[in-house]
């Protein structure tokens, strides 16, 4: 391996343990809004895919259906999310966001805006060819997480 290869590698791993095991559980949105971290993303793919299925989140996160709909009913008991019926499938339930779960989406966008600016600074500063190649990077580290863990 070389040494470059090492670094690059040894870097990435300690991100990952370090994100793996990070102490933030809790994210604090103001106006009363503070949210595990499995909480917020789940607002966060409905407010991008508004009527998406609890299977599709459940998909999207790999994990049970049952985790989901663990975290939707509180989220819905504290009006972030509301449920309706499939119009084609009645049996189904799709997801959408009230006015406090829009309120919640707009926290957390704005919230990972100042947070991540640089970052997307810097991508945007870099050619097509660097953006792919870290790009074909990450789909091959997320390669190895499903595999290792």
């Amino acid at each position: 391996m070389k040494k470059t290869s090492y670094a690059i590698m040894s870097d990435f791993m300690h991100l990952f343990e370090t994100v793996a095991n990070g102490r933030v559980n809790r994210l604090d949105l103001g106006n009363d809004m503070v949210f595990y971290r499995g909480e917020i993303h789940i607002i966060k793919v409905i407010g991008d895919q508004p009527g998406i299925f609890i299977s599709e989140i459940a998909r999207f996160f790999h994990v049970t259906r049952a985790v989901v709909s663990k975290s939707v009913l509180k989220l819905e008991r504290n009006g972030y999310v509301r449920k309706e019926k499939d119009l084609n499938d009645k049996k189904r339930i799709q997801l959408y966001l009230t006015e406090r779960g829009q309120a919640a989406f707009q926290a957390h966008e704005r919230f990972h805006q100042e947070f991540d600016g640089q970052i997307y600074q810097y991508l945007d500063s870099l050619k097509e060819e660097e953006l792919a190649v870290i790009s074909l990077f990450l789909k091959k580290a997320q390669q190895m997480n499903e595999r290792y863990f």
